[in-house]
């Protein structure tokens, strides 16, 4: 989802080319719209690369030698970092290393920004909140503490090797294209499929009562972009989140909300969607990156959420029931 928002927000905004990793097995759907400019080498190009795989990551870099670098992947979904997690230690922090590792060599000057997440806070005390940078790390799932790693490995290159390295945490950032095994994504394509029919009127829930700070993907690309042009600062850590506060639930009436069908729709719990620990209160204070940047969040969250719904209605419509439900 954010890389293909962030190439979007980069051909509009800059002349910069763009190269992007993909693997052999990697879906394209969220670069569908851009793919005439992918196979024509219009400012867009994709080589082969997979975090676990070092020379790969290696020859990417050799071949690019990038002035600007967005470490965006991940093996970014934490229910199934507690069935995997050491493919998500390998993936999330040697991954980050080799790709630090093979710019230090082949591109020392770029400036590159590392995405941790806000999950490296974990369980977090409601007299911690807003969540500044200086929050103890409590990580409450190996996703989280790949994530960790992940936030430590781009500060140690920074002041190890003097490589202008900024690592983010970012708080939870949707919109179209999100992937469907996050909550309220998953949440928007089973309305989808109810309004089409598809299923029966029955949203399967998780956890409802976890408390986050919703932005849009828009406007989290946006502060991607400003985090590498505005006076980077080698080091330098910072929280991003948007202005909405509510629960997991909350998120839930929203998109039900707009539904003509949300006074038909039930809402069952489902053990499988329910994490071991949660993550429950997420809550940023985004005063230092705003400060340094001068960047704020712009679209509003209802704004968020109905493009998500509409973003599935529209894919539901065209592919059906080729969707598994989660």
């Amino acid at each position: 989802m954010v890389g293909s928002h962030l190439a979007d927000f980069l051909l509009e905004k800059t002349d910069w080319d763009i190269v992007g990793m993909c693997r052999w097995r990697s879906p394209m759907d969220n670069l569908g719209h851009i793919a005439h400019r992918i196979n024509a080498g219009d400012r867009v190009f994709l080589h082969y690369g997979d975090l676990r795989d070092t020379m790969s990551i290696r020859d990417v870099v050799a071949k690019a030698r990038p002035d600007y670098v967005f470490h965006l992947a991940a093996q970014s979904f934490p229910r199934t970092s507690f069935d995997a997690p050491l493919d998500t230690m390998d993936t999330n922090v040697q991954g980050t290393v080799r790709v630090l590792d093979a710019l230090k060599e082949h591109a020392p000057k770029a400036v590159i920004h590392v995405c941790a997440s806000s999950e490296v806070f974990g369980r977090v005390p409601k007299d911690k909140l807003p969540i500044d940078e200086e929050c103890s790390f409590h990580p409450a799932s190996p996703y989280a503490i790949s994530k960790v790693g992940t936030d430590l490995v781009g500060r140690f290159y920074a002041e190890a090797y003097g490589m202008t390295v900024m690592t983010t945490r970012m708080f939870t950032h949707t919109g179209p294209r999100r992937g469907d095994v996050f909550a309220e994504s998953t949440f928007a394509k089973q309305i989808a499929m109810i309004e089409r029919n598809l299923i029966p009127p029955v949203v399967k829930v998780g956890n409802l009562q976890s408390l986050r700070t919703v932005a849009d993907v828009r406007d989290a690309v946006r502060a991607y972009f400003m985090l590498v042009t505005v006076n980077p600062v080698p080091g330098a850590y910072y929280n991003i989140g948007g202005r909405h506060s509510c629960t997991v639930g909350d998120i839930l009436d929203t998109l039900l909300s707009f539904s003509p069908l949300r006074n038909d729709i039930k809402v069952e719990v489902d053990p499988d969607r329910l994490r071991p620990i949660d993550a429950d209160l997420q809550v940023p204070n985004t005063a230092k990156f705003e400060k340094h940047t001068g960047w704020k969040p712009e679209i509003p969250y209802e704004t968020t959420l109905r493009d998500l719904l509409d973003y599935w209605r529209e894919r539901i419509a065209k592919e059906g029931d080729r969707f598994l439900t989660r």
